[in-house]
């Protein structure tokens, strides 16, 4: 990585473009979860590489180039929330409101439709929670990060990471159990 932020100081606009590349789906699943709004998504979304552009000389390689970008994600992500007074544990996403959805490798058509459907369904509940829960989620479980890193992100104690997890994953299994029950049950 220090290769890579070496060529972009010294002007490459190609690796800087790779640097996007690399790290866009990270910004998504952050700046995704935590707004709503898709034209406040995108906007953000600029702006993370924006910024992470104009601060790149001062990136001193204390922690993983993905961590510090994710930390930029969160906290342009965070401010834009802070503007509209929006509460990060509270239900503040209304459930209409989806993620990108997750890309899934299937052998079949079916098999890929129904992968696909199961897909939407856990994007939408997930964007169903609380924000800080739903970025915890999607930056343990999709990104694979661990505990420190996403602490680190945050800005919170690891002990706090683990307490949102926890709780996200209960919110997220009662929510699950609770739709697909009433499914059932209309079906």
């Amino acid at each position: 990585m220090k290769a890579l932020v070496d060529d972009i100081l010294a002007g490459n606009r190609n690796a800087f473009r790779d640097l996007v590349e690399q790290h866009e789906r990270l910004v998504r699943q952050v700046v995704y979860r935590m707004l709503p709004n898709q034209a406040d998504r995108e906007d953000v979304c600029q702006d993370v590489f924006v910024k992470v552009y104009q601060n790149l000389a001062g990136f001193e390689f204390n922690c993983k180039l993905s961590t510090w970008i994710a930390r930029i994600a969160y906290n342009t992500a965070l401010n834009h929330l802070d503007k509209k007074r929006v509460p990060l544990l509270g239900d503040c996403i209304d459930e209409n409101t989806t993620t990108d959805h997750w890309p899934t490798e299937s052998p079949s058509t079916e098999l890929f439709a129904e992968n696909r459907e199961m897909a939407v369904k856990l994007a939408t509940e997930i964007d169903a929670l609380p924000v800080m829960y739903g970025v915890v989620l999607s930056l343990y479980h999709l990104q694979e990060m661990k505990y420190n890193e996403i602490a680190e992100i945050l800005r919170v104690p690891i002990g706090t990471v683990k307490n949102y997890l926890f709780r996200a994953r209960q919110m997220l299994k009662d929510r699950l159990v609770s739709r697909f029950a009433a499914e059932e049950l209309c079906a």
